[in-house]
């Protein structure tokens, strides 16, 4: 390796996270031990030529990108991760180099192009922890800001990108992360697109968006930060005045099924959040709660609930707009995005959920849908 050209250990343990890889597999693939891996990522020695080309090509990374110094690594404390004591480990590391790539996109993006600017109520707090009534008043306050009635929201991924989140999904590990989400130069969501459930990745984006407003600043994961999190979002989806008005004191009576998937489809929202949110407000008793979560198991609908293919999907639409922008007024197609982040293209498509496909008539590789 010639003596002018720079290496960064730190680059190299990113390209590896993003690939999924343990240092003793990335070594196995370059023929090549474990500890040498470290040494490499710990600037302790830097790489032969033979060792940098394989390394490109096993990593799917241009030769500029080791050069270039790690200056936006995306730390664990600075995400939240729903479910993030049950994440596991490696795969957490993955998705924080996933997040550290897509940041420089978005940076990329926005010396581009003109992007939503982040759009979040600013509220408060009496003591050291929000009170549910603040809470309700923080999910109500977003809402208002953002312009949308009490009434059911349509479509809370287009809300949200609105406000100026950039939502993604990253293939290959979202499966196993029920969702995260960052708010550093700016707010970023990744979905889980293996949910079944478009009720549920409602909920979860929603509970993202509760994060942005109550917690910026604060590290969470702990029970306590996703409770708050939880009751923000079943009220940003499901006013309590709305709530009242349509959801029935059940105590002493029969639950009515029927009514209670009309509002599932109404405000897409899970049954199962429905009938939390009907023993959170004693519209239910507490046995009739665990009955109606033990009939829900029983009848398989722990993760795919009836109904939830009449509660429309939601997609992602800032990216594609995004990239059609760059290609269309700038000239910059999708490959052309890569080579700017030093990656080759089906890796930025896997950070960015983005298929592609090559026109035989242009030179760029063209975006077309989420997967």
């Amino acid at each position: 390796m010639s003596n002018e050209v720079t290496f960064s250990g730190d680059k190299l343990r990113l390209a590896r996270l993003l690939n999924g890889l343990t240092q003793n597999e990335l070594g196995e693939k370059i023929y090549a031990s474990r500890q040498f891996v470290h040494q490499l990522e710990s600037d302790v020695r830097a790489p032969a030529a033979d060792v940098l080309n394989t390394l490109y090509e096993v990593l799917h990374v241009t030769p500029e990108f080791f050069v270039r110094p790690l200056t936006n690594d995306v730390k664990f404390e600075q995400c939240h991760f729903r479910k993030r004591k049950t994440t596991p480990v490696g795969v957490a590391n993955r998705v924080l180099a996933f997040s550290t790539i897509f940041e420089q996109l978005v940076t990329f993006v926005n010396k581009h192009l003109e992007l939503p600017s982040a759009n979040f109520p600013e509220v408060s707090h009496s003591g050291d922890r929000y009170s549910n009534l603040e809470i309700e008043r923080a999910a109500k306050a977003c809402r208002e800001l953002w312009g949308l009635s009490d009434g059911p929201i349509s479509n809370v991924t287009r809300a949200l990108e609105n406000a100026g989140v950039v939502i993604t999904q990253f293939k290959g590990v979202s499966e196993k992360v029920d969702a995260l989400s960052l708010n550093r130069k700016y707010p970023i969501i990744v979905r889980n697109e293996a949910k079944e459930s478009i009720c549920r990745l409602r909920f979860d984006l929603a509970h993202e968006c509760g994060h942005f407003v109550l917690h910026d600043g604060i590290e969470t994961g702990d029970n306590l930060t996703e409770r708050e999190a939880d009751l923000f979002a079943s009220e940003f989806l499901f006013p309590k005045s709305a709530f009242l008005q349509e959801f029935p004191d059940f105590k002493g009576r029969r639950l009515d099924w029927k009514l209670i998937y009309h509002l599932k489809v109404r405000w897409g929202i899970s049954v199962r959040a429905l009938i939390y949110k009907a023993h959170y407000h004693d519209f239910l008793t507490a046995q009739q709660y665990r009955g109606a979560n033990v009939w829900l198991n029983k009848t398989g609908q722990s993760k795919h609930e009836r109904d939830d293919d009449k509660v429309r999907k939601e997609e992602p639409e800032l990216l594609l707009g995004i990239f059609d922008a760059l290609r269309d007024h700038l000239g910059i197609g999708f490959n052309k995005v890569a080579d700017k982040l030093f990656i080759e293209p089906h890796m930025l498509s896997m950070i960015t959920g983005v298929v592609y496909k090559i026109d035989e008539n242009i030179e760029n590789v063209i975006p077309v849908e989420f997967s």
